[in-house]
């Protein structure tokens, strides 16, 4: 067998001082080494242009490398301060929004071209659209528990009680977050502090990752922004359970945040996984309610702490208002007819679009049987009529319902990031459906599926993108395909 060739530029697990110099699709920037040997591509996440990083190469081929980001060497000439504490899930939080759009915007239509074959795919675009809050638009987040904390001056992990995020580049070291991120509820996040104080004084242990012991694992919140409230989730180890009032704790939340708080749960996760929800163990309800009220384009949605439900709701709404335009564009294509909303969660979208039509009749199926559950729960709630949920795999479904053959005219697609199974997608075309608004979080996949569809006779009839998480790589795009 023949010897693999040495990498000439890089190897596996080696550390690296990188000048960033151009950016890709999902936030990743490009790096060139070059020596005699000529040049070579390097990619690290979650970086920028004009940035010099410290990053460790995973990953290496004959023609490039992938990288994992340890820290930000040098900022680029672009990026500003901000009065917030840093964080990995904000990366570009120090760039101005105008730019992040810059960058979302060229990466993602470069990606169309690319693996969907859209060339003219600029003569496609209809909108960029930008989330309404810039900052603390987030209605979720999950903070971890750490028995190993990093000292920022000494550059290097201590033993501390850490209550925050994972130290860049690493899974065994948390970052205390002690002030706000400028992502989530800045009342909360300057208070977090004080949660780890009270934690940290009952002298359990928190979580240890490399030696899997220990009782605090997350503390996780979810905020209504229709009401304030904010519902908590204590996900704790078995072990030492007996040693920790959750009653006085409960008291604790409320002397900190008042009416705000709607009520506290506490889930007992045993699994070694780094999961806040464990397949095994239990959850119950300490205090208050388990659930919060959201309200989206008018109507309410109950959200309970596993719910699916969009995290930043404000630029949800501008989301969806793009979905059920599309939709609607062709009134006729929609009235007195069933249209089926695949992959469909809680049914936000089917709801909405429900209401603002005449006798239509509203199909939704998703896999997830909980998200099911409140999608029936909150039809009812609001009063919409002429809905059906199934709680079912897509591609069964369709296999088990042949009637909605050349009976469906609009169908409204809202898959997963790793996007449509290749055969279920078959089953799709195979209904033969007028019109597609196919709604994606990972471009990516919506562009590979986007291949599929433009050879099964579909085209692009407008394209536009979303903001839904500023500071961060991610976008969404809203595609109106229509049969040719």
């Amino acid at each position: 067998m023949p010897r693999r060739e040495r990498n000439k530029f890089v190897k596996r697990g080696q550390i690296l001082k990188l000048l960033i110099e151009d950016y890709a699709y999902g936030g990743k920037g490009i790096a060139r080494i070059r020596n005699e040997h000529g040049e070579f591509v390097v990619f690290v996440p979650n970086t920028l242009p004009g940035q010099l990083v410290k990053a460790q190469v995973k990953k290496s081929s004959k023609t490039y490398a992938e990288c994992k980001l340890f820290e930000v060497l040098k900022y680029s000439d672009d990026e500003v301060e901000m009065p917030y504490q840093t964080i990995p899930g904000a990366p570009y939080i120090k760039l101005p929004i105008e730019k992040q759009h810059q960058y979302k915007k060229q990466s993602t239509l470069e990606l169309f071209k690319r693996i969907g074959k859209v060339i003219n795919i600029e003569d496609k675009f209809d909108e960029f659209v930008t989330s309404p809050n810039t900052f603390h638009y987030r209605n979720k987040m999950e903070y971890g528990f750490s028995a190993i904390g990093y000292n920022h001056e000494l550059k290097t992990d201590v033993d501390e009680f850490t209550l925050g995020f994972k130290k860049r580049g690493t899974w065994w070291c948390g970052d205390n977050l002690n002030d706000d991120s400028g992502l989530f509820d800045a009342e909360f996040e300057s208070q977090l502090k004080d949660i780890r104080a009270y934690c940290e004084a009952t002298n359990l242990a928190p979580w240890h990752a490399p030696q899997k012991v220990g009782f605090f694992r997350y503390f996780v919140v979810r905020k209504s922004y229709k009401t304030k409230k904010l519902l908590f989730n204590l996900v704790t180890t078995s072990y030492d359970l007996p040693k920790f009032d959750l009653d006085k704790f409960a008291e604790f939340l409320v002397s900190l945040f008042g009416n705000r708080v709607a009520g506290l749960l506490h889930t007992v996760n045993d699994e070694i996984g780094d999961r806040t929800i464990a397949t095994s163990g239990s959850i119950s309800l300490v205090y208050g309610k388990d659930k919060i009220i959201e309200e989206l384009l008018n109507l309410d949605f109950e959200i309970s702490m596993k719910s699916f439900f969009q995290t930043n709701p404000k630029s949800a709404e501008k989301l969806y208002t793009k979905v059920i335009d599309y939709a609607l564009e062709n009134k006729e294509t929609i009235d007195n007819t069933v249209v089926m909303d695949l992959f469909c969660g809680t049914g936000t979208i089917g709801q909405i679009l429900a209401s603002r039509s005449e006798n239509t009749k509203i199909v939704g199926v998703d896999i997830v049987a909980s998200a099911i559950e409140d999608a029936k729960e909150n039809a009812k709630r609001n009063g919409i009529e002429g809905l059906k949920f199934y709680a079912a795999d897509v591609g069964k479904f369709l296999n088990e319902h042949p009637e909605y053959t050349n009976k469906i005219r609009t169908i409204i697609l809202d898959p997963a990031r790793a996007g449509i199974a290749p055969k279920t997608l078959k089953k799709i075309i195979n209904l033969n459906a007028e019109r597609l608004v196919y709604v994606s979080c990972n471009p990516a996949t919506q562009a590979r599926d986007t291949e599929q569809l433009m050879q099964a006779g579909y085209t692009i009839k407008k394209f536009s993108l979303v903001d839904q998480f500023p500071h961060t790589a991610h976008i969404e795009t809203v595609i109106l395909f229509e049969k040719a």
